[in-house]
């Protein structure tokens, strides 16, 4: 089990290097989320990661334990970072726009903290981006990890859709939110796949042509779905 700082009740073989704890875990945690993301959970072994990451395994499960809670822990990583701006970009946009808001307007403020971070070209926010794709589509697992790191802001987006579109029923902003939630993790896994599909005409990597398009089109499938019921 993983204590507080993310050190476990097993016995160390060595000595912890001083004054290299924080970097060493970062080396760590940055291996495992390029080799996860690459490979899945159960395509990569500790000790590819440790290779990755230039340490040996006794010093990650000195840090996180078994594999899964390595997982978790690089999965929780980011997830805290985008939870937060995300919080905070849905209040944001709610505060500003009160009475008068659009569910486009609340879906890009969901939908936009992402596709900033990805348009940084910061190679780590990519290979997360993929790993969260990655897991949002693993049937044995992936909805119960979603659900513990993600639940609660996603909760807020809905809460505000129906504030937006107050004739809406629950379920349909759920619905909604299903297919958003897909077309979000593809577009942001930029996997080349539209570049060979168009012959060129359209990148992946394109986030400003993704800006341009995808808030519109999540927004409008949302929009019919709830007129259809209506």
């Amino acid at each position: 089990m993983v204590r507080a700082g993310g050190q476990t009740g097993g016995a160390v073989r060595g000595r912890r290097p001083k004054g290299q704890g924080p970097d060493l875990r970062q080396a760590i945690l940055d291996a495992a989320e390029s080799l996860f993301s690459r490979h899945g959970f159960y395509g990569v072994t500790v000790r590819q990661v440790a290779g990755e990451a230039g340490v040996d395994t006794a010093l990650i499960h000195y840090y996180f334990g078994a594999k899964r809670e390595l997982f978790d822990s690089v999965f929780a990583r980011r997830a805290q970072i985008l939870n937060e701006i995300r919080v905070e970009a849905i209040a944001a946009y709610a505060a500003a726009h009160a009475g008068r808001m659009t569910l486009e307007g609340v879906i890009e403020a969901f939908i936009d903290p992402l596709v900033e971070l990805a348009s940084t070209n910061d190679e780590g926010w990519k290979n997360y981006f993929r790993l969260v794709a990655l897991v949002n589509n693993t049937p044995a697992w992936g909805g119960e990890t979603m659900h513990r790191f993600f639940d609660p802001v996603v909760r807020q987006l809905i809460d505000t859709l129906e504030a937006a579109c107050p004739g809406a029923e629950r379920r349909d902003l759920y619905w909604g939110y299903q297919f958003l939630s897909g077309a979000m993790m593809l577009t942001l896994s930029e996997t080349g796949r539209i570049d060979q599909l168009s012959d060129g005409l359209c990148r992946s990597t394109d986030l400003a042509a993704v800006r341009a398009r995808l808030y519109a089109w999540c927004a409008a499938g949302l929009t019919e779905i709830v007129r259809r019921r209506a």
